[in-house]
């Protein structure tokens, strides 16, 4: 029998390691939360009697459903308990398990182990119990996240076994893409179609009818017009393609540039040499300035487009940057300019820093250099975004599009990964769905 330890950052990637050097026969016989990350004791050739069974059971898959049902339950309580660690009154209720009313004294509870008298009746909770706190949270998070791994290989080998066609649409889905929610989303409305041909055409057309897209172009609907995202997303060249399509359509007399960015170097005289060819006034709102007031002597202007620094999430200019955009005499529309080369983190973590400031929609920029555009379009149809406008290229204002959503989801399939997902990128997608409210697969 061999055995060895693995450290990682975290359980999935422990999890990779472990398959990928003991491969898939490897049992897990110890894990433990470590400073950095985690460890996980694996060993080859174990004992049978101490392995797992290698068929399906619908057993212990509803054992480890409870279970899971249960670390959340705790984590629940444990979060309670947290915040109310400040009161002692009610810190006694939640241990005690009993009502706080007036009518009914509040009756500690008796342990079998002798207890030291408290100095006074309500005592604060020492700091070695948050130190416990902490320490059981730490260890039911390490449960759950190797829970959700076995748990969605377990489930993808069932899938596999029993709905092989179905298994087959998961894999053609994770070409593309899309995320595990939204892929099981879409398998859930072609359940009565079993012709593969027929089940693959009307998911697609599912995944283009729930791409959302504006009534009106934003340029047509007029109005103050934001540019919002982190650096290197395409802004600043969607802004100028956007001031040269509606100069060419209706001229210059009534659209006017705005720049919020003074941190990137050449920002603002890449705007201004922008204005000067399209003979288009420019403004710059320094920061602290009051972007209302550099906003009023342009309200007559029929469109106004501004272009905002593109700053980290930690950055306190940042918060004042969507704090002026959110404001209320401004009345912006915030588009969220979104690369589709990048990854599903940054994307992810791209909407939650400027959904503050209240976003109208994304822009999908770099459609011509993009190998997936499953991503992008799952976190558009996730968080209800809508498309309001494509970038393929670099000229001006030519590689600018209204979005089409069955060409788009065309697009995504064209550009799809050419190589089947392996089995653990299709056991990781699983284990994600598994976050999520919904957690039936199959």
């Amino acid at each position: 029998m061999q055995v060895k330890r693995f450290f990682a950052a975290d359980m999935r990637q422990a999890m990779k390691l472990v398959r990928d050097e003991l491969g898939s026969d490897a049992a897990i016989i110890g894990n433990r939360r470590i400073a950095g990350g985690v460890e996980l004791t694996a060993a080859l050739d174990y004992k049978l009697s101490a392995l797992a069974p290698r068929v399906p059971n619908m057993e212990l898959e509803d054992e480890l459903r409870k279970t899971q049902s249960r670390i959340v339950t705790a984590q629940a309580e444990l979060s309670l308990r947290s915040e109310g660690e400040n009161d002692g009154n009610t810190n006694r209720q939640l241990f005690a398990g009993l009502p706080l009313t007036a009518a009914e004294p509040l009756i500690e509870p008796t342990f079998d182990e002798p207890r030291r008298p408290a100095p006074a009746p309500v005592a604060a909770a020492p700091a070695v119990d948050q130190r416990v706190f902490d320490s059981m949270r730490s260890e039911l998070n390490g449960l759950r996240e190797l829970l959700e791994v076995q748990l969605g290989s377990l489930a993808w080998n069932q899938l596999q076994g029993r709905q092989p066609e179905q298994a087959n649409l998961w894999r053609r889905l994770q070409r593309i893409g899309l995320s595990g929610p939204l892929s099981r989303d879409l398998l859930a409305l072609i359940t009565d179609i079993q012709e593969p041909r027929q089940a693959w055409r009307m998911l697609l057309a599912h995944l283009a009818r729930m791409i959302v897209t504006p009534e009106v172009e934003p340029l047509e609907e007029g109005g103050v017009i934001a540019m919002v995202g982190p650096a290197g997303m395409g802004k600043t060249t969607t802004l100028a393609k956007l001031a040269a399509r509606y100069v060419l359509k209706y001229g210059a007399q009534n659209i006017a540039l705005v720049s919020m960015d003074s941190f990137r170097i050449g920002a603002q005289e890449q705007l201004k040499t922008l204005g000067r060819i399209l003979n288009v006034s420019v403004t710059h709102v320094d920061p602290g300035q009051s972007l209302a007031q550099a906003l009023d002597p342009l309200l007559r202007k029929r469109v106004v487009l501004i272009d905002t620094a593109g700053l980290q999430a930690s950055d306190p200019a940042l918060r004042m940057q969507l704090e002026s955009l959110a404001g209320r005499g401004i009345k912006a529309k915030n588009y969220l300019v979104l690369a589709t080369t990048s990854q599903k983190q940054v994307l992810t973590a791209a909407y939650h820093s400027y959904k503050r400031c209240g976003l109208a929609g994304c822009i999908l920029t770099k459609l011509d250099e993009t190998a997936s555009l499953g991503e992008v379009l799952s976190l558009a149809i996730s968080h209800e975004l809508p498309v309001a406008y494509l970038t393929d290229g670099p000229r001006i204002p030519d590689d600018l599009h209204l979005p089409r959503r069955h060409q788009l989801v065309s697009r995504a399939v064209s550009v799809q990964m050419q190589e089947e997902p392996s089995e653990e990128a299709m056991a990781d997608m699983f284990a994600d769905i598994y976050h999520s409210p919904s957690k039936r697969v199959g």
